[in-house]
């Protein structure tokens, strides 16, 4: 078998990075639709987690039974950070302040938070270094979220607890997306043990509290199964951690700035939201601040010690 040149490897990487962030915003967008829909079901938090995490645990139970529970080798702090960042508590977070947000209001608050809190954590914890397009990137996108914000604003939509949980919900994936870059686990594992995880937490919090998933219609069922548990728990998760892997946490996240585009024209097209010209705008920018902060239109490429090309950051 002929081997692969290095710069051939590289590139493969980086468009399966780029392939499993773009799959990412894009579920990420259909579940903030769908989880904004649900609240007017009888469906709790605690409902869709169960069906977020029931199904990925079950279906990658091969993965985390092979793994155990707690994997030899991942330190267990990296392992509680994923768990929560991506996992049962990011969840009921996000999931009970978006059921009183608009859709364009949680791409804002959460998914354009998203980059802005990895690459902080970045730059502040793991020293890494961005050069004068990602920066400029960082603040086109920050630019574009100020737009989308001022018009949530101006409806008089949001409250407090939209202010405070979206925004902490950007903070906790931001934080897992770090962990994870350095658990050395693979996507698969990594999704097989937050699932497992998450889906423990919530049968605990179902015994507690109770759950209304039983008398709750089958064809709400099904929405909430295909979205929340196939694409959102199983898919994205996956596609997210093979873009991490082969981008890094901060330009990985740096996709998700595009969620509040999408989110806003998911709320449009199905939740009756209006989208005028500034929405437009907004998605102008913002797109241009993905596109400069993860390195697709920088020349600054870096090299190793032979000359070979690298990923703009592979962080």
């Amino acid at each position: 078998m002929v081997a692969l040149a290095p710069e051939l490897k590289t590139s493969n990487s980086l468009t399966a990075g780029y392939a499993g962030a773009l799959v990412t915003i894009l579920i990420w967008a259909t579940w903030i639709v769908a989880t904004r829909h649900s609240s007017g079901t009888h469906l709790g938090t605690i409902d869709l987690g169960l069906i977020r995490y029931g199904v990925p645990a079950l279906v990658l139970a091969p993965v985390w039974l092979r793994t155990g529970l707690i994997p030899r080798g991942v330190p267990l702090k990296l392992l509680a950070i994923m768990a929560c960042g991506a996992g049962a508590v990011f969840f009921q977070i996000t999931t009970f302040a978006i059921h009183s947000t608009p859709a364009s209001a949680v791409g804002v608050l959460l998914g354009g938070s998203m980059p802005l809190a990895a690459a902080l954590i970045g730059v502040v914890l793991f020293g890494e270094r961005l050069d004068l397009s990602r920066w400029l990137g960082l603040a086109a996108i920050a630019a574009g979220l100020a737009i989308l914000l001022a018009i949530a604003l101006g409806s008089h939509a949001i409250s407090w607890i939209s202010f405070v949980l979206l925004p902490l919900g950007a903070v906790l994936w931001a934080g897992y997306t770090h962990a994870f870059k350095r658990s050395g686990l693979s996507a698969v594992e990594g999704g097989a043990l937050i699932a497992i995880w998450s889906f423990i937490i919530h049968l605990g919090l179902a015994l507690v509290f109770g759950t209304t998933i039983l008398s709750v219609p089958l064809p709400e069922i099904g929405l909430q199964f295909l979205s929340q548990g196939i694409l959102s728990g199983l898919a994205a998760m996956l596609a997210y951690g093979i873009a991490v892997r082969s981008l890094g946490g901060s330009q990985a996240a740096a996709f998700s700035a595009l969620t509040p585009v999408l989110a806003a024209v998911g709320g449009a097209v199905f939740l009756d939201e209006p989208v005028g010209v500034w929405e437009i705008a907004a998605a102008l920018i913002t797109g241009l601040g993905v596109a400069l902060s993860t390195g697709i239109l920088s020349h600054r490429l870096k090299g190793d010690a032979n000359g070979r090309r690298l990923a703009p950051d592979q962080g």
